[in-house]
């Protein structure tokens, strides 16, 4: 009744865990940007469809996803190092049944865990739209991508379980770097109008935290409004040491993305600078003699 689409890339290391947690599931796809370790013969072995596709973009890639042949009319999204309780199959069955005919998607909450301890109170956003009716939802925003449904989405009582530091504090740094760049350069070149009012008043909370989003990044010192946000509002600090170290992360992180920016954006200065600088050909180095 299920299907399930997992995106991979170099995830030998957290994709069996997540396998095993959805062994309920006769229709696994995988869609993988050429990894380059065991991941795809991971999968198969396993039983899973595998097929490929050269990243492009986090938006462009899990559109491409929901493109695949699934056996089944509604969708479970998961990334590799993601597991879903045993238990929740039942429940997923049950709302699909119940709510099918007039829900096109539901939205499951998630728990982040550092050194196996849950970020209870550190944690940004802790649900995701994740159980989509085929043909019914659309992602954008190529990074921290944003899934749009057509018609209401439904909140359920499933948890996904999440280790973004499965793989190492380094590999979470290194990996954020890349959003960083990624982020800034969506900021730069971002020409979409954000709106206070579906910011706070949407029905949708997948549109009320996009438009959260982008304003934002319009606001000055942004990494201080995280930072006070997570901490004093969240009250990160009673997950312990994880939840204050994690917040020092997420701070770090809006800092790199401001510094990424101002560089492209000095790039991009210099570049239309130089392209509309005055030529005069009649000298050797076309400048007025």
């Amino acid at each position: 009744m299920i299907s399930v689409l997992i995106l991979t890339k170099n995830e030998a290391a957290d994709l069996p865990g997540c396998l095993d947690s959805i062994s309920w599931c006769n229709d696994i796809h995988i869609l993988d940007s050429y990894s380059e370790d065991a991941t795809t013969s991971i999968a198969l072995a396993r039983g899973a469809k595998v097929a490929q596709r050269q990243f492009d973009g986090y938006a462009s890639q899990r559109n491409a996803g929901l493109q695949l042949p699934f056996r089944y009319e509604w969708i479970l999204i998961l990334d590799a190092d993601e597991r879903l309780p045993e238990s929740s199959y039942e429940m997923l069955v049950e709302a699909v049944k119940k709510d099918g005919n007039h829900i096109n998607a539901f939205s499951l909450r998630r728990k982040d865990y550092w050194n196996n301890s849950w970020l209870k109170h550190a944690q940004l956003c802790p649900s995701y739209t994740r159980l989509l009716k085929k043909g019914k939802g659309t992602y954008i925003r190529e990074i921290n991508e944003v899934l749009l449904v057509e018609g209401p989405v439904k909140q359920l009582p499933v948890t996904i379980e999440h280790f973004p530091f499965s793989k190492g504090l380094y590999h979470w740094q290194k990996k954020h770097i890349i959003y960083a760049t990624m982020e800034a350069e969506h900021w730069l070149n971002d020409t979409y109008v954000f709106s206070w009012q579906k910011a706070l008043f949407s029905s949708s909370f997948t549109e009320r935290r996009f438009h959260l989003k982008g304003l934002f990044y319009q606001l000055p010192a942004r990494p201080f409004i995280k930072w006070c946000y997570m901490m004093l509002v969240k009250l990160a600090f009673l997950d312990g040491w994880n939840g204050i170290a994690y917040v020092g992360l997420q701070t770090i992180y809006e800092q790199m993305i401001i510094l990424k920016y101002r560089k492209l954006k000095r790039s991009k200065t210099i570049n239309q600078y130089s392209e509309n600088t005055i030529k005069y050909p009649d000298t050797p180095d076309g400048s007025l003699q």
